[in-house]
């Protein structure tokens, strides 16, 4: 009989820090220890969705608790967590300081490192260069934050590894590749396939619905979901707020092209169906009022980028 992919569900409905500790314990044991993921002396690649520079209560970035408990798991096995990305705007370290993370990380012993030194790598036919930094870590744990979306519907678990492509070339390949949704998702499903994350935890604790993934409302919806399948995830985090995974782009492309879960038939996950949910229970009553974005092109325009990436020189230049 195919193996059926599991999603861990943890209902967690604040940030304070006993809470999320227990929580993402909770997210390594369901899905079998955290010895399955990460061994003592692995250098470990947290990646957080830091796209933009905005404080915590705005919930356009991966909450500072999710991410501190985590480097906290990993540094009492005896890991080597750092935290990385390449934000759309600003830089890891902006994005790190308006959070309040910088002394707590410190503190922790967890470096933080800004997803630079691109190397290029053949991905869905071009070349795209992806972040060194990223490519060397010997594990990578996903750690998004759940979120609505212009141009995607909505984001939980393939697209923040875009966030491993340096600097303004995330711009470009919406320029170049956006014109298609088909392909631009297959771009983003082939750089989560090639860096490969041992796991993924969504931070959906409070939310993010709107016109995400930047300028949206911080929307309660009190669950952490993690799996090492992120089309799972993708498909048990619509069902939390009633969307139809079909209405996904991501989704959709995923099952175009056969990407899901192994042990499914040809084709990937399926559906619903398909998952197991391990801990909590999967709610009877799901979130009915989650708002979803007016939906804007993937496309960039080319003065969009260029204007893009004068914004971001000058946003680097200032002193942190």
């Amino acid at each position: 009989m195919p193996i059926k992919p599991i999603v861990a569900l943890t209902h967690c409905t604040e940030y304070r820090e006993p809470v999320v500790a227990e929580a993402i314990a909770r997210q390594f044991e369901l899905l079998g220890g955290i010895g399955r993921f990460v061994k003592r002396n692995d250098s470990v690649l947290l990646k957080p969705n830091f796209i933009a520079p905005k404080p915590r209560h705005c919930a356009t970035q991966t909450d500072p608790a999710v991410i501190i408990e985590t480097a906290r798991i990993l540094k009492d096995l005896g890991a080597k967590p750092f935290v990385g990305d390449s934000p759309a705007w600003g830089d890891v370290f902006k994005c790190v300081n308006v959070l309040g993370l910088e002394e707590p990380l410190k503190k922790l012993g967890v470096p933080v490192r800004q997803l630079d030194k691109p190397v290029k790598r053949q991905i869905a036919g071009v070349d795209v260069g992806i972040s060194s930094v990223a490519l060397d870590a010997d594990k990578i744990i996903n750690l998004p934050k759940f979120k609505a979306h212009q141009q995607l519907v909505a984001t939980f678990a393939v697209k923040n590894m875009f966030g491993c492509v340096s600097g303004k070339w995330k711009a470009y390949w919406h320029f170049a590749k956006g014109g298609n949704e088909k392909k631009f998702c297959k771009l983003l499903i082939e750089i989560y396939k090639l860096l490969n994350p041992a796991l993924t935890i969504i931070d959906g604790i409070i939310a993010m619905d709107g016109p995400g993934p930047i300028s949206g409302r911080a929307k309660p919806l009190g669950w952490i979901i993690g799996g090492t399948e992120p089309i799972a995830c993708e498909i048990v985090c619509s069902k939390l707020i009633n969307l139809s995974p079909e209405s996904l782009p991501i989704v959709k492309a995923a099952k175009q092209i056969g990407f899901g879960s192994t042990g499914l038939a040809a084709g990937g996950c399926a559906n619903f169906d398909d998952i197991e949910i391990a801990g909590d229970t999967f709610p009877k009553t799901v979130c009915t009022d989650f708002v979803l974005a007016k939906p804007i092109p993937i496309r960039f325009s080319l003065p969009h980028v260029c204007k893009s990436v004068c914004k971001q020189i000058l946003m680097l230049a200032r002193p942190r």
